[in-house]
């Protein structure tokens, strides 16, 4: 399937409603159409989102667009990205069910998810900063430990599921043909693993870091790493990722009092280094334990880096191979110092920062950036925050040298 065959676009209630009756699965919500109410939750960047509710329940109903929804059709990527969403959902639903939304329906054909409803759950993200914009009056009553052992589990059973030990040789070569994802893939070499290295109209940046900026633009020693880790993106075929793994793909809330943690939009899902998603993870944990930590909230940030540790002790069980931690865990390491380093000078930033007040996103830019370099060329996590993987409070991070100081 491509973008060259057209297909219908599902744009308005009645064209969801419409769908779902065609598909047979209006009876899950009511009896008649007239009684569905539907909502379009559209939020990430890549595919338009709604939810359809009636007396007898709920569903999402996600379509990919044959362009990145956020942009439009000047920027069109092969819809059949859902295809791989797809696949890589029932892959864990053999594994970690409590950890996916439900699928109900995939529609190829006009490249549509039918999935459980999860508007009663939070996007991390938006958690995460509303967490920090509520201060010490935040009733929200997040487990990080737990939280980071869910995602933990989920990397490490996808991986031990999908690396050559587990499907054989001929079977992990199959694997790694049926999921290619090569345009997301080139989305992730070029604003994560390119642009924030050199001048490019996407990127962006606060100026406290202008200085910091122009020099990384002349640091052979960062981008002699990142070369290295972009021969390790392109290069290590290990196990099947989500590929896409930060906080704005998990959602977390309550359901009877427990702790519900779902892992979703693995559409950039491919066969690639198992350090990928984790790294991914943590940047994003990082980012969030930033804001806090510049907001006064040293707990919280102490909290949110326990997810570090927390994931990382539930992959390490689930995957197994104690000879490979290492290596796995620093790679994790430099994929989070370009995941950061595209946070704090590229072309897609997170809301956790650019929504603290004014006076503090100087502060919070720096950390992150001078966090994302040390992460970039060493491997290892910033001493004294999550390098002791304790969850210990974060400290300013200009731990290795810019060039000329």
């Amino acid at each position: 399937m491509s973008a060259d065959r057209p297909y219908d676009l599902l744009s308005t209630a009645v064209d969801v409603t419409d769908y779902l009756a065609g598909q047979g699965l209006l009876g899950r919500l009511a009896a008649s159409a007239d009684q569905v109410e539907v909502d379009e939750v559209t939020a990430g960047n890549m595919n338009r989102v709604f939810v359809a509710r009636g007396p007898l329940g709920s569903l999402a109903v996600k379509q990919a667009p044959p362009w990145v929804q956020v942009v439009g059709p000047e920027w069109p990527v092969d819809p059949s990205r859902i295809t791989t969403e797809a696949r890589t959902y029932e892959r864990l639903a053999a594994r970690v069910p409590e950890s996916i939304p439900t699928i109900v329906a995939f529609d190829e054909s006009r490249f549509v998810l039918v999935m459980e409803d999860l508007s009663d759950l939070d996007v991390l993200r938006d958690a995460l900063v509303r967490e920090v914009a509520e201060g010490a009056a935040s009733r929200l009553d997040i487990d990080y430990a737990a939280l980071g052992t869910v995602v933990g589990r989920f990397v490490g059973e996808l991986s031990a599921s999908t690396s050559s030990a587990a499907l054989g040789v001929r079977e992990h070569e199959r694997l790694v043909e049926l999921a290619a994802n090569p345009e997301l893939c080139q989305m992730t070499l070029d604003v994560v693993l390119d642009e924030p290295y050199r001048e490019h109209d996407h990127n962006h940046w606060h100026p406290a870091l202008e200085e910091r900026v122009r020099a990384l633009y002349a640091d052979t020693a960062v981008h002699d790493a990142v070369d290295d880790i972009r021969e390790v993106f392109e290069t290590r075929h290990e196990a099947l990722l989500h590929g896409d793994l930060h906080t704005g793909s998990v959602m977390v809330g309550r359901r009877d009092g427990a702790q519900v943690v779902k892992v979703f939009d693995p559409e950039f899902s491919f066969v690639g280094p198992i350090g990928l998603d984790l790294g991914l993870f943590w940047a994003n944990l990082e980012l969030g334990a930033i804001a806090a930590a510049v907001s006064g909230l040293p707990d919280l940030a102490a909290a949110r880096y326990s997810a570090v540790a927390s994931s990382w002790a539930a992959f390490a069980a689930a995957w197994g191979d104690d000879a490979s931690l290492a290596g796995i865990e620093r790679d994790a390491w430099r994929f989070a110092g370009v995941e950061s380093m595209r946070r704090a000078a590229g072309f897609s930033h997170a809301a956790d920062i650019d929504t603290l007040p004014a006076d503090l996103v100087p502060d919070a830019s720096v950390r992150l950036f001078d966090a994302a370099r040390h992460h970039i060329l060493t491997g290892t996590a910033v001493p004294g925050a999550s390098g002791a993987a304790s969850g210990a409070g974060f400290v300013p991070a200009a731990t290795v040298p810019l060039p000329g100081t």
